[in-house]
């Protein structure tokens, strides 16, 4: 999951970054209006968090934003403010849910969590594939029954792997989907994750890699006999 937060103080803006990726959730910061538009338009995230007293286009204009673009994108608004004509305020903008400041960063994750469940287009809590069963909510990984134990770096990778359903990612849309924006285009994380999820997961190989192209979860009945394949 990937998320925007949209927060002008650069503290707690950290904090909470931190605190979601120590969740496998990727966060990219934006501390005003304009860093948010700005990273809409070019970046895909599945929720943002915004603060709505920020500088710039407020928070309550950027999710005016979302709304318009009719992506569907959830929105959970951040506040100091606790009245309950504020919420409905919010909510009236189109916020999905409201967190009222000081907040503890576990509940924000979950609140996401719920919200990413909901989705309309999001895959199904529970996707089994290939022998696999990935289970993003409880974040627990089996093969043909057997717990599979990942970092929380693999199991993101395999999340966008396994919701492909056998078509092939390229390393930049995992480094897109899995890491946030700080994360190095010519590093080789990718690559080293991927191998080392592949040896996570065990023989005969899951993981198959497209020369050239990306890498993909193989689904097809014959996949015992490819091993060398997915080496790469």
């Amino acid at each position: 999951m990937r998320v925007l937060v949209v927060e002008d103080e650069p503290y707690l803006a950290e904090a909470i970054r931190d605190g979601l990726r120590l969740e496998a959730i990727a966060a990219d910061i934006a501390g005003d209006g304009d860093t948010a538009m700005g990273l809409l338009s070019i970046n895909t995230y599945d929720i943002a968090v915004l603060d709505r007293d920020i500088p710039g286009p407020s928070g309550d204009e950027v999710a005016e934003r979302i709304v318009a673009s009719g992506t569907g994108m959830p929105i959970l608004m951040l506040t100091a403010a606790d009245r309950l004509d504020d919420k409905a305020t919010g909510f009236q903008l189109g916020a999905d849910d409201y967190l009222t400041k000081p907040f503890e960063l576990r509940e924000l994750a979950l609140r996401l969590r719920a919200l990413d469940r909901r989705r309309v287009h999001n895959r199904p809590p529970v996707r089994e594939v290939a022998g696999l069963r990935v289970d993003p909510f409880r974040r627990e990984v089996y093969r043909d029954g057997r717990y599979v134990a990942l970092t929380r770096k693999q199991f993101a990778v395999l999340e966008v792997l396994v919701a492909a359903e056998g078509g092939v990612i390229s390393a930049e849309e995992l480094l897109e989907r899995a890491w946030d924006e700080n994360a190095d285009p010519f590093t080789n994380a990718v690559r080293i994750t991927v191998s080392a999820l592949r040896k996570r997961l065990g023989e005969p190989w899951l993981i198959a890699t497209v020369p050239g192209v990306g890498y993909r979860i193989d689904t097809g009945p014959d996949a015992d006999h490819r091993g060398a394949e997915r080496r790469g």
